[in-house]
């Protein structure tokens, strides 16, 4: 019941919208204008070397200090000991630390989505910048001597933190954002024949049926390559994207995959793509499931 209100709440807000469109454009021209230099920064921030997202990861460290604040002030409270203030005002400072790298991340992932978990996405930062907003405050009252009114702001700041890591939860669980969109996908375990090799020219991509599956298929310099053909970021039809070199570009968001192993070469995927072995008899390429298969 509460998840219901919470949503048509967000999705009443009108106003996230073109908030959200000129904040999405802004944070690609950023990237695009950057050049290599820019999509090395991003690709590192999606987590594409990590093999899932950089944001979920970093998130813990906010989260957890600011917890540790907390206790720290209830410490103090009850003890009366100082050390444990000292303690609570380096941990608000070590959040505020973790929480510029982990809204990088976040804002790098999220500029990639559309939909409902697009508008979902940005209450979820505005949330996260309110609370970093009530955590400077408290930093700076606590540094001023006026550790009443700092513990105060903190703990302001925390319900606002807890209550953007319930949007943030809902962005995973719900949206299946920063999930493997391939996970748990039936793809063949024996060499099933999928399309006559006549009818998968040089140069260019089919998708084709894999006992239900769809799978892409790819032939460059006579050599025939088999991807799942659901992008792991999003589920896009990776038959419709573009084939350049040995790669294939996911025509929603961009993620660029290798067509020999299926790694992930430019984000925002993290996860790779199922890589299938190709074999031709009797004129029909065949697939299963390769090496990195789920």
């Amino acid at each position: 019941m509460a998840e219901n209100v919470a949503m048509e709440l967000i999705d009443r807000q009108e106003w996230l919208d073109p908030l959200a469109d000129t904040v999405q454009n802004a944070v690609a021209q950023a990237y695009d204008s950057a050049g290599e230099a820019g999509r090395a920064v991003e690709n590192f921030l999606h987590g594409t070397w990590l093999g899932h997202p950089l944001h979920a990861a970093v998130t813990d460290v906010p989260v957890g200090a600011w917890t540790s604040a907390l206790v720290m002030d209830a410490m103090e409270d009850v003890t009366g000991r100082e050390e444990f203030g000292a303690a609570a005002d380096t941990a608000v400072a070590i959040g505020l630390a973790g929480a510029v790298v982990a809204a990088a991340a976040g804002l790098t992932d999220w500029h990639k989505t559309d939909g409902r978990a697009r508008k979902i996405g940005l209450a979820h930062g505005l949330l996260n910048v309110g609370g970093a907003l009530l955590y400077t405050a408290s930093l700076t009252a606590r540094r001023n001597g006026a550790r009443t009114t700092g513990r105060g702001l903190s703990t302001l700041g925390f319900v606002t933190t807890l209550v953007s890591a319930y949007l943030g939860g809902k962005l995973t669980y719900g949206e299946k954002i920063g999930v493997d969109h391939t996970a748990g996908l039936p793809l063949p375990e024996e060499f099933t024949p999928v399309m006559a090799e006549a009818d998968l020219p040089e140069g260019e991509m089919r998708k084709a049926d894999a006992n239900g599956t769809p799978v892409l298929l790819a032939k460059r310099d006579g050599q025939i390559y088999a991807l799942s053909n659901v992008c792991s970021h999003l589920g896009g039809p990776l038959n419709e994207g573009k084939f350049e070199d040995c790669t294939v570009v996911c025509p929603w968001h961009g993620s660029r995959f290798s067509l020999q192993d299926g790694s992930v070469i430019d984000g925002p995927a993290t996860h790779p793509e199922p890589c299938l072995d190709v074999r031709v008899s009797g004129g029909q390429i065949e697939v299963k499931l390769g090496r990195n298969g789920r």
